[in-house]
């Protein structure tokens, strides 16, 4: 089971908007992943328009990654 200790939710209603959101949601826990550095960060779709963006002990550090529910 994937422990979350920082989350960020996003949601939007257009491309342009989408990609400046998830870019400062990963840039923001980026800096909090330089600080533990255990966890990397999983981007999560869960519908359309709306994503989380989460530190994740079950992605490396140093690592992004996108699940689509």
């Amino acid at each position: 089971m994937t422990t979350i200790t920082e989350s960020i939710e996003i949601q939007v209603d257009n491309r342009h908007v989408l990609d400046e959101r998830l870019n400062d949601a990963v840039r923001g826990l980026q800096q909090l992943a330089m600080t533990k550095g255990t966890h990397g960060i999983l981007l999560t779709r869960h519908k359309p328009g709306h994503y989380s963006a989460a530190l994740s002990d079950q992605v490396p550090f140093g690592m992004t990654r996108e699940l689509i529910h």
